[in-house]
């Protein structure tokens, strides 16, 4: 018998997985986002018109979370001495110590006037958002050196997942909490109650593993060229379609909330049980994305958003406008949309980035991409407040709708996303797939996929 020369063995490919300790990102997403909710979004929006807060100031309150991350700017430059992981930690304590002081506001109606009140919060607001938008400038180059290319759209739909559970069962609460009449004492507990989730939120922090910053980053004096790595080519392209989003979707949160409550007169409770739905939405990006954000792109999966943002945009104009008289029924399909379709833009945009941002300099790049996203998302909804004040009660009729000032932000955020989907179209992303493939993928292959789930098998 003829002895066969054996085959030499082939090691298996290494599979790559995320790093040890990782999971405590997620769990700090969790808490966190059982923190921010509340003083960055409706709660606050709510608490803000018991003190008769005007649209501009509601604009105000919406956009200086993101305005005052123009401050990761400068703080780029000290990431390297301090270090990622002490660097958002100190940031993150600092902000949480100012909702402690937030929730004792409510408690001073008894001696202090409703407009006084309203300042005082918007200073905490305004130092809570500072130390915010200073330390936010280390977690994306954190998470990019910490996180595999190949893992990074996995990464963010889990995130994106984390984030969206957290933030329904904070609107649930928010919801228990502020039902029938809501008082000071009501609005005081539920402020203690994200200071306290943003306390536990910090111990999850603490176990990130931290990332080793290279040696000539840390030690390097060199002049950095800003205008250089803004003009980078398809750098240059994500931030202008950057631009166009954050436009469009700035203030969307306050004043669909605000319409509910001024157009519709529906009570706090059940304002925060439908923005609760949004969230479910977001929950549902997993399902509707999950790890195949890193096969399909970026580029189709914005174009796709865009396009539905219009169609919602255009529901929320006839609600407005008369068209469609309000029911419940035709407002929670339009909650539950916007969150999707928000949670799929910020992964396909942050995935993006991660992908084209070169590693010399990357931290001033994302100190870049950051400003120009947040700062435009803080100067939209203080726009859009303007112009909703502006417009007042007139409702003239034309083409069969009401032209009040909410049907007119509705339709101007359209246009906004009509142009954003133009530069979306434009964005450099070699490897990113067809259109066609991402609704083959969505339309054909995912249901397929979801329902052999529960097809018996022999």
């Amino acid at each position: 018998m003829l002895e066969t020369e054996p085959k030499p063995l082939i090691p298996p490919p290494e599979r790559i997985s995320f790093p040890l300790g990782l999971h405590n990102a997620f769990l700090f997403s969790t808490f966190n986002a059982l923190s921010y909710q509340i003083v960055l979004s409706s709660p606050m929006v709510l608490y803000a018109k018991t003190l008769r807060a005007s649209a501009t100031v509601l604009g105000i309150i919406a956009g200086m979370m993101p305005l005052l991350v123009i401050f990761q700017i400068p703080a780029a430059n000290y990431i390297p001495r301090v270090g990622f992981k002490r660097f958002v930690y100190a940031g993150w304590g600092t902000r949480v110590m100012f909702i402690f002081v937030m929730a004792l506001v409510p408690l001073t109606s008894r001696f202090l006037e409703a407009q006084t009140r309203l300042a005082l919060m918007l200073m905490l607001l305004f130092c809570f958002n500072l130390s915010r938008g200073i330390s936010s400038s280390a977690w994306l180059p954190w998470i990019t050196v910490l996180v595999p290319p190949g893992l990074r759209g996995k990464y963010l739909a889990r995130d994106a997942f984390v984030q969206n559970s957290g933030s329904f069962v904070t609107f649930l609460i928010a919801a228990a909490c502020l039902a029938g009449e809501p008082r000071g004492l009501q609005y005081s507990i539920l402020f203690a109650f994200s200071a306290v989730m943003g306390a536990i939120s910090l111990s999850f922090l603490k176990r990130i593993p931290d990332a080793e910053i290279p040696e000539e980053i840390r030690t390097s004096k060199m002049r950095v060229p800003w205008l250089e790595m803004m003009g980078h080519p398809p750098f240059k392209k994500l931030l202008f379609m950057l631009f166009g989003w954050s436009v469009a979707y700035g203030g969307m949160t306050a004043f669909t909330v605000a319409f509910l409550k001024a157009e519709a007169g529906m009570a706090e409770g059940k304002i925060l049980v439908l923005t609760a739905i949004s969230f479910l939405g977001g929950l549902s990006s997993l399902w509707f994305l999950g790890s195949r954000l890193d096969r399909l792109g970026s580029k189709p999966v914005l174009t796709f958003c865009f396009v539905i943002w219009i169609a919602v945009l255009v529901g929320w104009c006839s609600l407005s406008g008369g068209v469609w008289p309000f029911k419940l029924w035709l407002v929670i399909p339009l909650e539950f949309l916007m969150g999707l379709l928000a949670a799929l833009v910020q992964m396909s945009n942050t995935r993006l980035a991660m992908a084209i941002i070169p590693v010399m300099g990357r931290n001033h790049f994302f100190a870049i991409y950051s400003v120009v996203n947040n700062v435009t998302l803080g100067l939209a909804p203080i726009g859009w407040g303007l112009l909703i004040d502006a417009v007042g009660n007139r409702s003239p009729i034309w083409l069969g709708l009401s032209w009040n000032r909410f049907t007119i932000f509705f339709a101007a955020a359209a246009c906004a996303y009509l142009m954003t989907l133009v530069l979306a179209r434009r964005l450099h992303e070699p490897e990113a797939a067809s259109m066609e493939e991402l609704l083959r993928e969505i339309l054909i292959q995912s249901p397929q996929r979801f329902w052999l789930r529960f097809w018996p098998r022999a």
